[in-house]
């Protein structure tokens, strides 16, 4: 097989919340494997460093903030982009925001927060980027689930319920777009310690519980997700919309371990 299926030279892609975590490991690789790369999130400053990164890989970019729930700044990107590269070829919707305690017990406002950035916004950003997609008859969209988009994890309510409309949205757009020239697919990440989950599970109880029921005996590094986004962003995944894939370690596999 031919290493050209995964090169991405001549690609645009656009990344939200590729500023950290998971997204900017993304972002970055995406921008390894030959795509300008368009790296976004609402701080400026963050949106620079990187941009900077991607910049120093020979790769275009654009120093431009995003709020996915806000619609009109997801269009101002948008348009910004069709401006500057003319298309927009892979979009990943990696930005995303959680919120932990006794789901009797939670606030209203905590769980319509965490749904509007991380399922309705994964919506409008899909609609308003699809949309030019599906005109150019070409894209790669690559939603990011999560292992709750499949088992419980206790506390974490809104973001297993965000995370399994992620990934029974991104089946319902696959198959709406089947026939459009664009493929529509979810990465699952199982247990990378972030920004935002670190401190729930980097040398907690939950953490190492967590570890326990990963049969390969650890967390995983933000830089091996990034060869899943590369796949499903390039010509190798081209009969490839509807999936999810899981990059965990063996944790979804996982019944008995020893």
């Amino acid at each position: 097989m031919s290493r050209d299926l995964f090169d991405l030279s001549g690609r645009v892609a656009v990344v939200t919340g590729g500023t950290a975590g998971l997204g900017y490991a993304i972002a970055l690789g995406l921008a390894e494997a030959g795509a300008d790369v368009v790296a976004s999130s609402r701080r400026l400053e963050q949106v620079e460093n990187v941009a900077a990164e991607i910049e120093a890989l020979g790769r275009r970019t654009l120093r431009v903030t995003c709020d996915v729930a806000n619609r009109a700044s997801v269009e101002a990107m948008h348009d910004a982009v069709l401006k500057a590269f003319g298309k927009v070829d892979i979009l990943v919707n990696a930005a995303g925001i959680t919120h932990k305690g006794p789901t009797l017990e939670s606030d209203e406002a905590d769980w319509a927060r965490v749904i509007e950035t991380n399922l309705t916004g994964t919506m409008r950003t899909c609609q308003i980027f699809g949309k030019t997609m599906v005109k150019a008859g070409y894209g790669r969209i690559i939603n990011v689930a999560s292992m709750t988009s499949f088992v419980g994890f206790f506390g974490v309510a809104a973001y297993a319920a965000s995370k399994g409309g992620v990934a029974s949205f991104t089946k319902v757009l696959a198959i709406e777009l089947a026939q459009s020239g664009v493929n529509v697919n979810a990465i699952a990440p199982g247990l990378f310690p972030t920004d935002l989950t670190a401190s729930i599970i980097m040398g907690t109880p939950r953490g190492d519980e967590l570890i326990a029921r990963t049969p390969m005996g650890r967390f995983g590094e933000a830089r091996e997700l990034a060869g899943t986004a590369i796949f499903l962003a390039s010509e190798g995944a081209s009969f490839v919309t509807g999936e999810l894939i899981a990059v965990d370690g063996g944790f979804l596999a996982s019944g008995v371990n020893q």
